[in-house]
């Protein structure tokens, strides 16, 4: 019986990269994933409550600090996809670590920098650093699955998912407090001793070798090399797509007819980057394999559609609180409370069942309700409404995104799952931008009420795109766990 017990024992908390049972996922794993993938939703919120400040520190218009904004979407949202492909290609923990280094050096650089040029450099640099964990932590969760033989990752990539929801939610309130305890520097050096955590986790943690399924073998010497090392980086396909992405991004930001080149300019690298990634053997973005994989394509598809839904919500709602209702920034801060709790309430009830389709269909439908109920608000309404419309609206925030993650999960090819978590993460900042550029084109004359109720109307109609692309889509009926 004592053998038996002491069996029992190793079995349930031996970690498997120690000894362990194979069949079990190294749960030593979670803490660096999650740590490194809050970084860039940290970030990305808490610059919200420091723009004001920063301009005031460094006489800048409010036209010149959005740049700090902008500045690391643009960095993510190309970042996320090379950065995902190096992943695939040299084992998530090489990565991980020079990206959550890089997030550390541009805290440094931030907390001392002397003009807005050289903030909107540090801003950029932490958007390539912050780029490195999510992509690592996708290829985590796919090799641990396949070298357990277990795939069953809700838990894991609802981890993932409700943690980020988290700290975008307290985001603005720890930026605050920091600025209020050792001014907006702060918000950039608090990147360096959670830099340092993650590098501690990531060295003592990630496996020198993982091993994703189709004979990608990342086998590692001594030294933690890859071997065999890639054929070869595809710097031109990266370059062209960077340059699609940019240009797109950009005029997505602020579109006028005088910027006309910057759409031509998105087409002409796209139509030289499809060229290229046709006929390189070892390309940046499989567009043979992508392009017949029409499962993913819809689910980047949909990843768009949501997150410019939310965003335009989240951007929209929030400035008509202040300018169309009257309420003070810290009233609208308290009426939008509901939106993320109840976002974080839905994920974590129903992060452990897949129910990919089932999310969607709910989500969308929610989504309809909550863009129909903004067409009644009035300069008027009472609190409780507003607040009752971003609970409403707080729904498909839980539901839509984790469950395009774990579509994803299943329909990417397991060798590229780095590089297709990373052009999922850049499909939601697409749609960032999408709905920032809605935002603008309605609230011309500022954010008041017929302002909004057009901007209602607009995310209406993505809410039922939405809808008839999850209903139409036969396949996501048929995903289902992946067996070693």
């Amino acid at each position: 019986m004592i053998p038996t017990l002491r069996a029992r024992f190793r079995q349930r908390f031996t970690p498997a990269g120690d000894g362990g049972p194979p069949d079990r996922f190294d749960r030593r794993l979670i803490a660096p994933m999650v740590l490194g993938s809050v970084l860039n939703p940290v970030n990305s919120s808490m610059i919200a409550v420091a723009l004001v400040p920063i301009g005031s520190a460094l006489g800048a218009p409010p036209s010149q600090t959005a740049w700090l904004v902008s500045g690391l979407y643009l960095a993510t949202a190309v970042g996320q996809p090379v950065i995902g492909r190096l992943v695939d290609m040299f084992g998530p923990r090489r990565l991980y670590l020079i990206g959550t280094a890089m997030v550390g050096v541009a805290g440094l650089l931030g907390s001392v920098a002397p003009n807005l040029g050289a903030l909107v450099a540090a801003r950029v640099l932490l958007g390539f650093g912050t780029s490195a964990a999510y992509p690592a932590a996708m290829h985590l969760t796919r090799s641990e699955a396949e070298r357990t033989g277990r795939d069953s990752p809700a838990g894991v990539l609802t981890a993932l998912a409700v943690s980020a929801q988290t700290v975008s939610v307290i985001g603005p309130t720890l930026g605050g407090l920091l600025i209020g305890l050792g001014g907006w520097r702060t918000i950039f050096l608090v990147n360096v001793p959670l830099s340092l955590a993650c590098l501690v986790l990531g060295a003592l943690r990630l496996p020198k070798a993982t091993k994703i399924a189709k004979g990608a073998d990342r086998a590692a010497d001594a030294g933690g090399v890859p071997v065999p090392a890639a054929r070869g980086i595809d710097l031109p396909g990266m370059a062209l797509f960077a340059a699609l992405l940019v240009a797109l991004m950009v005029f997505l930001m602020k579109p006028r007819a005088e910027d006309w080149y910057l759409p031509v300019l998105a087409l002409l690298a796209g139509a030289a980057f499809a060229r290229r990634e046709l006929r390189v053997p070892e390309p940046f973005i499989d567009l043979r394999v992508l392009g017949g994989n029409g499962p993913l394509l819809a689910t980047f598809l949909r990843q768009f559609l949501s997150y410019t839904t939310a965003y335009a919500f989240l951007y929209g709602f929030t400035q008509w609180l202040e300018e169309g209702r009257g309420l003070h920034a810290a009233a609208a801060g308290l009426v939008l409370l509901p939106l993320s709790l109840t976002g974080l309430l839905v994920s974590a009830i129903t992060g452990r069942r897949e129910a990919v389709r089932g999310k969607l269909v709910v989500g969308s439908l929610v989504q309809i309700a909550g863009c129909a109920a903004m067409l009644t608000l009035q300069a008027g309404s009472a609190l409780w409404l507003l607040a009752a419309v971003g609970a409403l609206m707080g729904v498909p925030q839980g539901l839509n995104g984790l469950a395009n993650q774990n579509a994803l999960y299943r329909q990417a090819d397991p060798a590229r799952i780095g590089s297709a978590a990373g052009l999922l993460r850049t499909f939601m900042y697409l749609g960032a931008m999408a709905a920032s550029a809605a935002d603008a084109a309605f609230f011309q004359h500022g954010a008041d009420t017929g302002g909004l109720h057009h901007l209602s109307l607009f995310m209406l109609a993505g809410a039922v795109l939405l809808l008839a692309v999850t209903v139409i889509d036969r396949s996501l009926g048929t995903l289902t766990p992946r067996k070693a």
